[in-house]
This record gives structure tokens, C-alpha cells and sequence, in this order.
């Protein structure tokens, strides 16, 4: 029987902001690379290729062959570009100058890099709402590629997917095609034999279907075990290109646009809110996860109709289960409008405008933005390359406010997180800091403006959906492999339980509280609290001042006083204590300050007697026994920032990261008792399960007693020195 069908690829190459080059570099030798030469030697494939804007300027300074090669492979009429947010945003974030500049920067940039301006744009992480379809047509492309999740929750079903939809918002249109599940885990997961058969079943006589696999180029090589399989050994890419090949008489390989040109959307489409299944499960409250998973699961393999329907998450909803993440989105926002307001007066206005912008994209690079498999906002070094580069935005535009004769700075109440309470937010010319007076009056950030150092951005320790698949593995009697396992047929990272480590359901440890600074701990008197105890979470808090809400006393520039009667268990009875914290902030450009002098009061008519303890977290990207990482005791004696550590008296103690010329004096008032300790969680990558830094937990502790009417002071005074002013040479 006569009859055709159409193949659509477009393989999606993806590095995020501040990954580590030689991270980079392995990918592009197992994956990247390999995929280009195939498409030389296979001139009868013909397909998209997506390479985000992180990428492209990798391989302009790394591999300015390879651009070369893409351009040739454009120039033959055998690849087709496509674009998307340059930075690779999630784009629903964003605000529409950002998404409309996002969007039109790949567009420009690839018409000058290939000399085709791209009619497909890529969505990253095919994170959908309906308000993009006038976003993208805006921007000038005609077409995206979403899931056949999102074609189910538009009512469409499975036969009737293998072609192209159209839809529309605002007057503007927009074409959809939908990369659907059966291809992509086939491709490359699954015999070429397999993939050629089931293309097959969809011939038709008139060769009206499509189908459309759009997904990771990092599954070409770099996912664990393909390399090997895709081309080695098994050789698999290359047998699959030359099946589609030989079958020519009846398998069309057809480029988006071109797919488009000869055949409109077969019909309308509105797509709701939505974003590939696995997204829609990690978004989803840990316990919810598991319950979503199993049902899916269920009626997927029972075949019930029900599993069109079946629903996961939100994606903003990520805002909601991570405290981080929400305030890292609404830091982009506040410096998304600062950068906006730049004045363009002055030497070098749109030049300075230029650079804000370029750090503000970066800054919305989407891979902190979230969490699943993959380790997102868990990624420490990629979540201060964020928050450094939105740092940067808001310094440069605060900059040129100040040189214009404007006045950026000063402190005041303003809901930086949205939540509909304020907080109380310092700007300076050396630092900003949040504090969060309806939680603890504690610390949320304290970004270094010269050094870009987000020194107060330490994740908390909260359960994830993974965790109970990492803690049966290793009860299982075959517990995880230290590693993925090699084989003739690889699994998809969705399926692979690995471990980097033996043993890593013990470091399952979950915080109370978020991970400010400033916190105040109420501990037993006799000091008996290990710093074991901190780390499993597991020790006694005798007051409520950790969570509880703080009065505003006074807010200025200088300084925030704010206070809180609270309770103190004693004895077995709760009795009243005043808390009042006063922060003072100074010092200049590179040599800011911050202080915080902690009173405690005590308003009853007993003793009290209990151990103070004032936590303070920071980040200075100590992991991995970074040797520039260092605490520095009186003694001059450096320890690293990934292990435990304690100074039984101390006045003084330093902690820094020479790399980033960052040096942290901290005058201690009383003589304290100091402790601290590495806050580590347990994480799911495409690795494997692995243990991963997130920052340094300090406590300052004093041993108090107070008399009836009694009160006493407690200071810790911070003074930062940096060696380095990144602004500043920007601006050279």
C-alpha cells in the first residue's frame, strides 16, 4: 500500500547561565559535536536545531568551528534555526520589554550569526499560557513546539496529534506543533527498528501526518550510558539516519517551517496552562507528587481514558513551594524596572543601558527558576551566577540614577516578595539587604554590590518527592548504583535511581525555618545543644522568635529597630521575653558594614536562664573544600566552609572567599561560644542522587541569665572588604 509520513526534529542544545566551562566542554564533545558531523555525513536529514544564547557564545570563544559547520548545514538547505528567548527564559516570568527583548535578541543574533532569521522559537521548558501566542508573533515567529500533555489538556487526541494546530491571542496567531511522547521515548531509547515501525503505522495515503519529536540535544551522548549507545558503539544516531534514508519512498523528513509552507494547521487550538508531565509532577507538594505519579501511572498502563485527564501542577506554583525561587523572581522584577528607568543622559547612557540589560537577561536564565530532576535552584554556583548578574543590573542602573543626580538609595518598607506584608528594604552604594520582619526579622539577602556576591542565598533543607526513591533504593536488598549503569538500550533519566554516594538517606535532614540571617534561637541553659543537633535539625528551641513577627521601631537609612514579645519555655512553663533587634548599616562601596545588636529583656516577675543563640548563613561557594572558601579564627587559622567547626570563646572570627575578594570581619560583643557547620541537601540529578553544598551555617552564643526587669546586649558587628569592583571596570 502507497502512502507517506513526515518526520520533524528539532534537537534542543541548552547550557545554563554560569555553568562550568569544562561541564561545557564534555557535553560538547559527547553530544554536540558528534550530532553536527552526523549531519555532514547524512546529507538526506533535514531537521531544527535550537542552541540557546549561553550556548552560542560558548562556542564563539571555545569552538568558532562549529558555528561554521551550523552555517553550512543552514547554507545547504538541511538545518533549519531556530530561536526563542535568548537567554533561555521561562518567558511567562518575565515582564512583556523582557520577553519581547528576549525574544527579539535570538532573532537578531541568529540572522547575523546564519543569515536566516528564525521562524520557530523554542520554549523553554515548554512552560505554556495562553498570552504567549501574541508574545512569540510579536517578536516575529510563526511557530513552538509543545507537548502532547498540552494537546490533551486542549482536548485533542491521540490520533489527531501528528500535525500542526493553530492558535491566537490578542489579534496575533500562532502555529503549534505538538513533540509527541511515543517518538521521543523512542528517540534514542529504543531500537531503530522500533522507531522506523512505529513512524510506519502513520503512513497515510494523502501523507497528512507529522510527527514532531522535539527534545534535549543532551540525550544525543551526554545523558549517562548514550554516548556509548548513540556513538561508539552501537552506533545508533548514525543507524537511524541511515534507516530514515533508506526509506524514502514512504518517510518524508520535513523541517518545521517547510512542513508549514505546504500544509496550514489542520485546525484551532486553545491550549491552557501546562508544561511537560514531568514538570507538572515536581511543581506538586511532596506528598501530592506521589500520588499523582501513581494514579498516571495507573491508568496509563490499564489504558483508561481517565489518563487524558489527569492533571499535575502549576508551574508558577514553584514560586509558592520555594521561598528562594519566589525571591529570586521578585529580586529579577525589582531590577527588571530598575533597569528600565535608566536614565539614557550622559556619557556612555546606552552603552551602560546596554550592559544593565545584557546582566538582567542573564539574570532570568530559567534554570534557578525551578526544580525537578534536574537540580535548579539547588545549584549552587549557578544560583549565584544569577543573582550575581541581577546584582550587576541593579548596581549599573543605580549608577547611572546617581551620576545623572538622582538618589537611588535609602532604606524603606516595600513587600519585595509580594506576599502582601512588607519588609524592610536597604539600598546602599556598598550593599543591599532585605530583612523580613514578619518572619524572625530575619536576613533574606545581603548582596555585596562591587564583588556581586549574594552572600545571604542558602537553600533551605526541605523534603522532595525523590527523597523516599533514594531511601527505598538503599533499603531495597539491590540498592542504587554508585553510578548509571551501561547498556545495550540506555534508560531516560527519568527512570535511573543513582547514587554519587553510598549511604545519602542519612544526610535527609529537614529545617524548621528558612535560611535567614539574623535569627534568633532560644536553647537550653546549660549549653548541651551539639552542633550535631543543628545539623539534624533535631534540637530543643525553647522560644518563638525564629518564625515570629517583629514590630518596626524605627526605619532609617542607617539603621531598623525592630521588637517582639515573645515566649520563653521554662521549665516547662512559657514566661515573656522582649526581643529588640537593631541593624545598622554603613560603611562604603567596598568596605560596607552591617551590624546587629541583639537585646534580650526580661518583662516577668521570674528568672530566666536559657543559651542565646544568633544564627547567621552564608554563602561564599564553599563547597568542595573550595580552599578560597575559609573561616579564619584569632589565631589566624583557616578551616573550609564545608565542615564543622567550633571556637569555644571568641571575639573576633573572618570568613571570605579570596576568588571573589571577599573578606567578612565579624567584632563579637560579648566573647561568644561560636559553632557552625555546612548546610548541605540531597539532590536529584541527571547523575544521580548527590549531596550538595548549599552554604554555611554560624551561630553566635552566649549563656544568659536575667533577673526580673533585667536585660542584656549582645553585638556582632560585620565589616566586608573587596578587593574587586566589577562595575567599576565596566565602566572603565
Amino acid at each position: 500500500m502507497g502512502g507517506r509520513v513526515s518526520l520533524a526534529l528539532v534537537i534542543h542544545n541548552h547550557q545554563p547561565v554560569g555553568n562550568f566551562g569544562w561541564v561545557i566542554e564534555d557535553v560538547y564533545q559527547h553530544a554536540y559535536s558528534p550530532m553536527l558531523y552526523a549531519l555532514e555525513r547524512h546529507p538526506g536529514i533535514r531537521l531544527g536545531l535550537h542552541y540557546t544564547g549561553p550556548l552560542l557564545q560558548w562556542m564563539a570563544a571555545n569552538k568558532p568551528e562549529s558555528l561554521d559547520q551550523i552555517r553550512r548545514l543552514v547554507d545547504r538547505g538541511q538545518v533549519e534555526i531556530v530561536g526563542g528567548g535568548y537567554y533561555e527564559p521561562i518567558l511567562i516570568t518575565l515582564p512583556d520589554r523582557d520577553r519581547h527583548g528576549q525574544l527579539t535578541r535570538m532573532r537578531d543574533e541568529l540572522e547575523k550569526l546564519f543569515g536566516r532569521r528564525p521562524s520557530g522559537a523554542w520554549l523553554a521548558e515548554r512552560v505554556w499560557e495562553p498570552s504567549l501566542a501574541y508574545d512569540l508573533a510579536a517578536a516575529g515567529y510563526e511557530w513552538t513546539v509543545l507537548d502532547d500533555n498540552h494537546l490533551r489538556a486542549a482536548s485533542i487526541r491521540e490520533d489527531d496529534m501528528w500535525t500542526a494546530f493553530t492558535t491566537d491571542d490578542r489579534g496575533k496567531r500562532l502555529s503549534i506543533f505538538g513533540t509527541e511522547q511515543g517518538l521521543r521515548y523512542r528517540i534514542p531509547f529504543k531500537p531503530v527498528d522500533d522507531v522506523i515501525s512505529y513512524l510506519h503505522e502513520r503512513v497515510t495515503p494523502d501523507g497528512q501526518y507529522v510527527g514532531m519529536m522535539g527534545d534535549d540535544g543532551e540525550k544525543f551522548g551526554s545523558w549517562p550510558g548514550t554516548f556509548e549507545y548513540c556513538w561508539s558503539r552501537e552506533c545508533w544516531v548514525d543507524r537511524l539516519f541511515d534507516a530514515i534514508e533508506a526509506s524514502g519512498d514512504w518517510l518524508t523528513m520535513a523541517m518545521p517551517s517547510e512542513w508549514l509552507a505546504a500544509n496550514p494547521p489542520s485546525r484551532r487550538v486553545y491550549v491552557p496552562t501546562s508544561s511537560y508531565t514531568e514538570m507538572t509532577e515536581w511543581v506538586l507538594p511532596p506528598d501530592e507528587t506521589a500520588v499523582f505519579v501513581r494514579l498516571l501511572a495507573e491508568a496509563r498502563a490499564r489504558e483508561l481514558p481517565a489518563a487524558r485527564f489527569l492533571r499535575g501542577g502549576f508551574w508558577r506554583n514553584y514560586m509558592a513551594r520555594y521561598r528562594e525561587i519566589n525571591e529570586l523572581h521578585k529580586q529579577m522584577l525589582r531590577v527588571s524596572e530598575a533597569v528600565e528607568a535608566m536614565p539614557h543622559a550622559g556619557a556612555g547612557g546606552p552603552a551602560r543601558k546596554a550592559r544593565a540589560v545584557d546582566h538582567l537577561y542573564q539574570g532570568q536564565s530559567n534554570d534557578c527558576y525551578w526544580h525537578g530532576l534536574f537540580g535548579g535552584i539547588y545549584i549552587v554556583h549557578m544560583r549565584m551566577a544569577t543573582l550575581a548578574h541581577l546584582i550587576a543590573a541593579e548596581d549599573l542602573a543605580d549608577l547611572a540614577v546617581e551620576a545623572s543626580g538622582g538618589e537611588p538609595y535609602g532604606t524603606r518598607l516595600a513587600d519585595t516578595d509580594l506576599d502582601a506584608i512588607d519588609e524592610v528594604l536597604v539600598s546602599a552604594r556598598g550593599q543591599t539587604v532585605v530583612v523580613d520582619l514578619a518572619e524572625g526579622a530575619g536576613i533574606s539577602s545581603w548582596d555585596l554590590r562591587a564583588s556581586r556576591v549574594a552572600l545571604a542565598s542558602v537553600m533551605r533543607r526541605r523534603p522532595e518527592a525523590y527523597h523516599e526513591r533514594l531511601a527505598a533504593a538503599e533499603n531495597a536488598s539491590a540498592p542504587a548504583e554508585a553510578g548509571a549503569a551501561v547498556s545495550d538500550t540506555p534508560k531516560t533519566i527519568h527512570d535511573i535511581v543513582a547514587t554519587k554516594e553510598p549511604g545519602l538517606a542519612a544526610h535527609l535532614h529537614y529545617d524548621r525555618h528558612e535560611r535567614r540571617s539574623g535569627l534568633v534561637h532560644l536553647l537550653p541553659a546549660d549549653g548541651s545543644t551539639a552542633v550535631a543537633d543543628f545539623v539534624a535539625a533535631s534540637y530543643l528551641e525553647l522560644g518563638d522568635f525564629t518564625e515570629g513577627a517583629f514590630e518596626p521601631i524605627v526605619v532609617a537609612d542607617d539603621r531598623l529597630v525592630a521588637r517582639r514579645l515573645g515566649l520563653l519555655r521554662s521549665s516547662g512553663v512559657d514566661r515573656p521575653l522582649v526581643v529588640e533587634k537593631t541593624y545598622r548599616f554603613g560603611g562604603g562601596r567596598s568596605d560596607p558594614t552591617l551590624e546587629l545588636e541583639t537585646k534580650v529583656e526580661n518583662p516577668g516577675d521570674g528568672p530566666l536562664a536559657f543559651e542565646l543563640a544568633v544564627e547567621w548563613n552564608v554563602n561564599l561557594l564553599g563547597g568542595g573544600h573550595n580552599e578560597a572558601a575559609f573561616y579564619e579564627a584569632e589565631t589566624g587559622e583557616r578551616t573550609p566552609h564545608d565542615v564543622l567547626g567550633a571556637q569555644p570563646s571568641a571575639s573576633t572570627i573572618a570568613f571570605g572567599n579570596d576568588y571573589e575578594g571577599v573578606r567578612v570581619s565579624a567584632a563579637i560583643e560579648p566573647v561568644a561560644r561560636l559553632t557552625w557547620y555546612p548546610v548541605e541537601t540531597v539532590s536529584n540529578s541527571e547523575g544521580g542522587f548527590e549531596r550538595s553544598y548549599q552554604g554555611s551555617s554560624l551561630l553566635f552564643r552566649w549563656s544568659v541569665t536575667l533577673a526580673p526587669g533585667e536585660s542584656r546586649t549582645f553585638a556582632v558587628r560585620f565589616g566586608v572588604a573587596q578587593t574587586v569592583d566589577h562595575s567599576a571596570a565596566e565602566l572603565a
